[in-house]
């Protein structure tokens, strides 16, 4: 299969000031691309890393030239005058990468119609409006793509009863891709998706799963982009397909995965991603596999001993560092009502409802609860199998993590 570089080529990408779209733009800057970072960060935020000029620093740096446009996807001004911008400075425009997006974790119920606007507005809606806006351009190139970072279209209705309304804003930018490519085929423009098989350590996955997750238990951003390079670098070019970034990089003679690993220790210790089913079974191998210690199934009474444990290793410290209330309804065997309070004090527990409103509440059968709180099950991976609920304060909820550590010695 022949190949050609993307030296010369101009790349326009959504929400490139970080992550999985910076890490694109600088595997084709170092090919001699010209790149565009249009993206909203222009100061420097206090807990996100990266402004579209940084990002464009860094571009400029790997061998590239960049254009920083400050573009909410929202905002169909924004989006005409940085593709007219990005045309005049390059004298065109070949590539499009869809990347900007908003996620949010939620059941219907929880989800409030204001987040659920955010993530349908940016995700479905902005990838419709950029890439409608973009069409004029890519048919004046004779290299034209659009790429969007979005799941392929899976009508398991696992992946919809667990977080409907991100569903929905992510296959609705699925099915642009669908669309387009239908459309667009007979004006050569290729449209595909590109969607990672594990976890990605970006801001937002860490905002989701904590720190410590995302850097243990996730792959860089630069599998997505070394995917994405290959998309385009392809001849003759695909087009219509939704593609996988593991299995897209295996075909391409890729046979060690080792070096994507956020730490390399943990390389065969990472979240699968959502909306592939194959994900399903190997999120729940991945579970048993990281078992700490063989744990017999729970019987009665065991709910109730887990939270005298936890109450007896309760300390300042463990507040200190957690700043956050939980509230547990288990069902099944031991259904129950259960609050631990590591905000306030030395911190404490007991039946019931907490003494002020949780920041997150979190609902699991017991004999899965027991399971999680042992170190059989981890949190994030008893949440993306739906074994448990979580509402409330996503992060704070993941902080469990450390507390389940403390346990593990005494259960």
């Amino acid at each position: 299969m022949i190949q050609t570089g993307l030296a010369g080529k101009t790349l326009f990408i959504t929400g490139a000031s970080r992550g999985i779209g910076k890490a694109i733009a600088l595997k084709a800057a170092r090919d001699g691309a010209n790149v565009v970072i249009a993206a909203k960060t222009v100061e420097p935020h206090p807990k996100l890393p990266g402004t579209i000029h940084s990002a464009v620093k860094e571009v400029e740096e790997a061998g590239g030239k960049g254009l920083a446009c400050v573009v909410d996807v929202r905002d169909e001004a924004l989006v005409s005058n940085a593709l007219d911008a990005a045309a005049q400075k390059f004298g065109g425009i070949d590539i499009l990468v869809n990347n900007a997006s908003a996620i949010s974790l939620t059941s219907t119920e929880e989800t409030p119609m204001k987040r659920y606007d955010l993530m349908n507005n940016i995700n479905t809606r902005g990838t419709f409006l950029v890439s409608k806006l973009c069409i004029p351009f890519l048919k004046k190139s004779s290299h034209a793509h659009i790429l969007v970072l979005s799941p392929p279209l899976n009508m398991n209705p696992f992946w919809f009863g667990k977080n409907l309304p991100y569903t929905i804003s992510k296959y609705g930018m699925s099915m642009c891709v669908l669309g387009l490519a239908e459309e667009l085929q007979s004006f050569n423009i290729a449209v595909n998706a590109l969607w990672p098989k594990t976890v990605i350590n970006t801001a937002a996955v860490e905002m989701l799963l904590g720190k410590e997750s995302s850097n243990n238990h996730a792959r860089t951003p630069e599998i997505v982009a070394d995917a994405a390079y290959h998309i385009f670098t392809q001849d003759p070019k695909p087009t219509g397909q939704f593609f996988l970034d593991e299995e897209l990089l295996k075909k391409a003679g890729v046979t060690n995965f080792d070096h994507y690993a956020s730490n390399p220790k943990f390389k065969d210790d990472l979240y699968m991603d959502g909306f592939i089913d194959e994900n399903i079974s190997k999120i729940t191998d991945f579970a048993q596999a990281t078992s700490i210690k063989k744990v017999p199934a729970p019987t009665v009474g065991k709910i109730s001993g887990i939270f005298k444990t936890i109450e007896s290793i309760l300390n300042p410290k463990l507040v200190e560092k957690t700043q956050a209330i939980y509230q547990f309804v288990v069902t099944g065997e031991e259904s129950s009502t259960w609050f631990i309070d590591l905000k306030t004090g030395a911190g404490a527990c007991g039946t019931g409802q907490p003494p002020q409103e949780a920041d997150a509440t979190l609902t699991m059968d017991s004999k899965h609860f027991f399971d999680m709180f042992s170190g059989k099950m981890k949190p994030a991976t008893a949440f993306m199998t739906g074994k448990l609920k979580i509402s409330g304060n996503m992060q704070k909820a993941l902080k469990l993590d450390k507390l389940m550590v403390s346990l593990r010695e005494k259960i």
